[in-house]
């Protein structure tokens, strides 16, 4: 699995996050995309190892105050659906 996720990881562009965004309902602005696909980029792994190292509040300055509670319902989401393969 892990190996899986790295691969995908190595070849993930800024277009895949603002196409996962958009299909979620979440529009970036530059600013925002650029932010969330430089963070995912560097942090994958340590996500992967234990996703309750992730604080999102501590980016919430990041994110406009209507994107920033849709990441966090959508990561809440994806955590409740697929966490247990973590």
């Amino acid at each position: 699995m892990y190996n899986l996720i790295k691969r995908y990881m190595s070849n993930l562009k800024k277009e895949d996050v603002s196409k996962f965004a958009i299909q979620n309902q979440v529009y970036l602005s530059e600013k925002e995309l650029d932010f969330t696909y430089t963070f995912v980029k560097k942090n994958w792994e340590m996500i992967f190892r234990n996703p309750n190292l992730l604080n999102l509040e501590r980016f919430k300055h990041e994110f406009s105050e209507e994107n920033y509670v849709k990441i966090q319902k959508l990561i809440s989401f994806y955590y409740q659906k697929y966490g247990y393969l973590l």
